[in-house]
């Protein structure tokens, strides 16, 4: 039995399911399989890294995702459109799709899905969250029988990789991102990562595997790293942290029985114990620790991006779609003509899930002050913390320059709300001069 492919797209990730799918020696016997049917390019005389066959190639994307002879169409073209439209075509004309688009299934992931049951096939997106890490299937399988409290993760390796040099060479943020584009690790544009707009797609997805719902992209908290200074991750280090850009997704300490799928999805530069799992992960890897009763803490860890991660993750999901239809194809469908699909497998939750605001979130900051250096500041400080209800773990005088004292607090757990008003205040106290950097602390 031969199951025909359709690729759109022969990028970076595109090439590198080619080659994985050209080489089946010492794989799993499934890829054997697999037939690469029909490959979509944007250009026929671009030079390839892969030899296939030229009648197999062609520009017309739309041809393959119609195209009654294709089983499976994987698209690795990126972007939302025309991605976007032609994952649709392809659920329309009843091909199972697998894609590694995280932007497109972020903010279109509801219409996606609800095309994708109905017309009875599977989208699956492994490779769309953290390149090579499987998490996506793990999510939906393997613990699925388990309450999933929260799942936290490092999951854009060019963020991690300018905070690793940061940490250890002490450089300034803009310096090392220029050096990171020069060297192919940041994008000419890196908007989407160090803006934490990226990390904010891959949460939005994983939350909504993890508690079962949809997330609507627009409510999830989303904060970049372009504000980290060498003097932030220098204090962070004496005071036992390192900064991480953390996306977050937890089920809200407000959520009752009534509410279960109450959460905080959030994207933002923290302060991480040096203790916790997650502060070694460095350079450009990428890392999601996942909580959950009864099997507590795990953790994948692993490259985030690349051909060869990537592509991966993509052939693993089209074996198990071919695995599926090896064994369904022509055996069994529903009475309304619809096939039966494997519900650890397929997305069908309607529902959306509700996303406290982030003016809501109990956690601990830490905030670093430019004050007039004379005595009776910290008094201040506390004064006005106190009466917005913050405490107050610690609070340090660092290097006084240019007149002005540097304070650093760190909190204990406080209503962010209370925080910022407390904030607002300070700035108006005349001895007060600025307040170059707030972040929060993982709890």
């Amino acid at each position: 039995m031969t199951f025909k492919v359709g690729l759109l797209g022969l990028g970076t990730v595109g090439t590198g399911t080619v080659e994985i799918l050209q080489d089946p020696a010492q794989r799993h016997p499934l890829l054997q399989e697999l037939e690469l049917y029909r490959v979509g390019v944007r250009s026929l005389d671009k030079l390839r890294k892969v030899d296939i066959p030229p009648e197999r190639i062609t520009t017309d994307l739309e041809a393959i995702v119609t195209d009654p002879e294709v089983d499976i169409v994987v698209e690795v073209i990126g972007g939302l459109e025309p991605a976007c439209s032609l994952i649709l075509k392809a659920i329309a004309h009843g091909k199972h799709v697998v894609t590694a688009n995280k932007a497109a299934i972020a903010r279109f992931g509801a219409e996606i899905f609800t095309a994708a049951e109905e017309a009875g096939v599977y989208v699956l997106l492994e490779a769309a969250v953290a390149g090579g890490i499987p998490v996506i299937e793990p999510l939906k399988q393997s613990l699925c029988v388990n309450r999933i409290h929260a799942v936290t993760g490092i999951v854009n390796g060019t963020t991690n990789y300018i905070l690793t040099r940061m940490q250890a060479e002490g450089g300034d943020f803009d310096d090392i991102l220029a050096d990171a584009q020069r060297l192919g690790y940041a994008e000419a544009d890196p908007t989407a990562d160090v803006d934490g707009l990226d990390a904010a797609d891959k949460i939005a997805i994983l939350a909504s595997l993890a508690f079962a719902g949809r997330i609507k992209l627009s409510e999830v908290y989303c904060e970049g790293i372009r504000q980290i200074s060498a003097t932030d991750i220098a204090y962070a280090d004496k005071l036992g942290f390192v900064i991480k850009l953390l996306a977050i997704a937890k089920r809200d300490p407000q959520a009752s029985v009534d509410t279960p799928h109450q959460l905080q999805v959030r994207v933002h530069p923290t302060l991480v114990p040096k203790s916790h799992p997650l502060a070694s992960v460095n350079d450009v890897y990428n890392a999601i620790l996942i909580e959950g009763s009864p099997i507590g803490q795990v953790m994948f860890f692993g490259p985030g991006a690349g051909a060869g991660p990537t592509a991966s993750a993509v052939v693993s999901d089209i074996l198990n779609i071919a695995a599926i239809l090896k064994v369904e194809r022509g055996v069994s469908t529903q009475a309304n003509g619809k096939p039966l699909l494997d519900p650890l497998l397929a997305c069908s939750h309607q529902h959306y899930c509700t996303i406290a605001p982030i003016s809501e979130l109990t956690t601990r900051f830490y905030a670093r002050f430019h004050t007039q250096d004379y005595p009776g500041v910290i008094g201040k400080l506390g004064t006005c913390f106190g009466e917005h209800n913050v405490s107050l773990e610690s609070v340090v005088q660092m290097n006084s320059q240019n007149n002005l004292a540097e304070i650093v607090v760190i909190t204990h757990d406080v209503r962010e709300g209370n925080f910022r008003a407390a904030l607002d205040e300070i700035r108006n106290l005349p001895s007060f001069d600025s307040i170059p950097s707030v972040l929060r602390v993982v709890q």
